[in-house]
């Protein structure tokens, strides 16, 4: 099968200064680990030709096919809250853009194909930009769940081995790269890279390249902060009625499109605490689960500043403006925060005592470590009970609960589908997601490609799944690397 890809690359046609040209460095001896059916028609693309020769020598990264225009993107960021005036992808490698065609499931939507794992670029800061296979499995795996579940994400279209190995902590593992889609990989770092530098022309290209990408009806500077704001408010929601943890909420790491980027030390919790934290780079919890909210604020915060300079009044009303917007977020992310807790126990409607009720359930979770997943999809099918060892708590909370659903329309009638709908049965468990990876390390994909085709759905598994099950206590994963 020929590979074609029909490029159409806008972020290539703005200034120089937005990136470093240059082609992925070519590696030894690639060789397939997967590819994304489903997706890649979905854009137009032919699965068969990325699963053929020429499909996995780009993924690989030595071939470039035609109208790509490969460049590593500029940017900055606040890494753990200290600043970094000079990042960029390091490791990563934009081949261009595509549009999805007329008649796809994606029509019209126009996304990024970028290479991770793609070689050193201008912007490594001395590292090799190249990945082992365990990130990039763990990616792919996590990000497609996300996608399953419904929650805005960058995608995996494809991977591929490189016949190179990695060093890594003194050892030497399979190198891969990974074909990632996203909206865009335009982040609040990117805005961060022009502001430090006084660019204010870069600045406003970036603005305007932003909105007519991802908010075309958002009308100047303010009108852009709070599109983003909405969107990390109904995303930052949506992580944590999941019990996602993002793991690396860097501003680099936040993409203003709205989506899920860069899966590093990420990771489901098993058992509930909102203090739970697994990077192990996250020494001080900075980015633990309940933190989420508040780290979102203070990177919306840093976006606000980099857009003050657009904004086109005196200094001291764009401030006053700007940070109306950022506390707008407290609102909106709470109002996500509740509809999404709601679904998630059956309630359609609201009533004042939700959130007290929600909350009640969470901290008996908490003192018993109660498992999140199962808990919840447990109310669905009668057996949350079983996951407590408060049985008496939980049975005194299950009564108030059921006093709430009697008061539904239809007396609560569709509770189950309702929660069935909201909560997933499967997730991308740290333990099953470590043993694909191990597998892989030893030449077999065989768990990998079990576990992608269980999460694929993850709110209609049969009761017998083997991934339903929580970790037995000497599979627990406490600690999660970066690693690419």
């Amino acid at each position: 099968m020929t590979l074609h890809i029909p490029f159409d690359n806008s972020y290539a046609r703005l200034p120089g200064r937005f990136f470093a040209r240059q082609a992925p460095v070519s590696v030894a001896a690639p060789g397939p680990i997967a590819v994304n059916a489903p997706l890649a028609r979905a854009l137009g693309l032919d699965p068969a030709a990325l699963a053929g020769a020429e499909g996995v020598a780009m993924v690989a990264g030595n071939l470039v096919p035609e109208g790509a225009e490969p460049l590593a993107q500029a940017y900055a960021g606040h890494q753990f809250g200290g600043w970094n005036p000079q990042l960029g992808d390091g490791r990563a490698m934009l081949l261009g853009e595509i549009v999805a065609p007329a008649g796809s499931p994606l029509a019209g939507r126009r996304v990024d194909l970028q290479l991770k794992g793609s070689g050193p670029t201008p912007f490594s800061r001395r590292g090799d930009g190249r990945a082992w296979v365990g990130p990039v499995l763990r990616e792919y795996l996590v990000s497609e769940a996300m996608a399953a579940l419904g929650v805005p994400t960058t995608r995996a279209l494809a991977a591929a081995t490189t016949g190179e190995a990695v060093i890594r902590d003194g050892r030497a593992l399979p190198g891969a790269v990974l074909l990632r889609v996203a909206a865009s990989h335009i982040r609040v770092g990117t805005f961060q890279f022009f502001h430090s530098r006084r660019d204010l022309e870069a600045l406003e290209l970036l603005a305007g390249h932003v909105r007519a990408r991802h908010y075309p009806g958002a009308e100047g500077p303010r009108g852009l902060l709070d599109a983003v704001i909405a969107a990390q408010a109904a995303l930052v929601a949506q992580w944590m009625a999941l019990g996602f943890i993002h793991g690396v909420m860097n501003t680099d790491n936040m993409a203003v499109s709205g989506e899920t980027i860069d899966y590093g030390p990420c990771a489901f919790m098993d058992g509930y605490h909102p203090q739970t934290v697994f990077s192990s780079i996250d020494s001080h919890g900075r980015y633990a689960y309940a933190n989420q909210p508040q780290i979102a604020v203070w990177n919306l915060a840093q976006l606000a500043t980099c857009l003050l300079p657009l904004w086109g009044t005196e200094e001291a009303v764009a401030v006053e403006e700007a940070t109306a917007s950022v506390h707008a977020f407290a609102d909106l992310y709470q109002a996500q925060w509740l509809a999404r807790f709601r679904a998630k126990l059956g309630l359609v409607r609201g009533e004042d005592d939700d959130l007290e009720l929600i909350e009640a359930l969470l901290s008996l979770m908490a003192a018993d470590r109660a498992d999140f997943t199962r808990v919840f999809r447990g109310l669905a099918e009668g057996t949350a009970r079983d996951e407590f060892l408060d049985r008496a708590g939980f049975d005194a909370w299950a009564a108030r609960w059921q006093a709430r659903l009697a008061r539904e329309a239809e007396g609560g009638a569709r509770a189950a589908a309702v929660m069935r709908a909201a909560n997933p049965a499967i997730i991308p468990r740290n333990h099953r997601v470590e043993e694909a990876i191990a597998a892989a390390v030893e030449g077999d994909l065989g768990p990998f490609r079990a576990l992608g085709a269980a999460l694929a759905d993850p709110f209609g598994a049969v009761p017998a799944s083997p991934y339903r099950g929580a970790p037995l206590e000497d599979q627990r994963v406490l600690r999660t690397f970066c690693g690419t």
